[in-house]
């Protein structure tokens, strides 16, 4: 994909996003990493992110899982949107835990991907395995 266009870099790409995203910014995600087709971040499990059992609302595990598959495939240059996502939950969280996210590209095609996300606590272990499909359009990602 070239319209002639030197691409901005996967880091570029991360900040312009983050300026809109009100909603990554208040959850508290981090970025630690960006490459092309990557993204490692993470976050603190507030209170707002509780469920009625005091683990974390599996729509926050999501939510974060959801931002970093976007930050991974958009690194490359181009406004990718998502076809199709599912998450298996296998550990909760609680208020106070610090989760990493972390995206990587598993396939990349002229118009699809397919990104792996896993969700991990401090001690390693799994919380959650996001699997996301996403959609390259023609259309340049701007950073200016």
């Amino acid at each position: 994909m070239s319209d002639g266009k030197v691409q901005p870099g996967p880091a570029a790409v991360v900040a312009k996003m983050l300026e809109k995203d009100h909603f990554s910014r208040w959850m508290g995600l981090e970025i630690e990493a960006t490459a092309e087709g990557y993204c490692r971040l993470h976050y603190l499990v507030k209170k707002e992110m509780l469920n009625g059992f005091s683990i974390i609302h599996g729509g926050a595990v999501f939510a974060a899982s959801d931002s970093a598959f976007a930050f991974a495939c958009n690194s490359h240059g181009w406004v990718t949107v998502a076809l199709d996502v599912s998450i298996s939950f296998t550990r909760a969280a609680a208020e106070g835990e610090k989760l990493t996210v972390e995206a990587r590209e598993i396939h990349r095609g002229r118009k699809t991907g397919v990104y792996d996300i896993r969700t991990t606590n401090s001690a390693g272990e799994l919380v959650a395995v996001f699997r996301g499909t996403s959609y390259t359009t023609s259309k340049a990602f701007e950073v200016e």
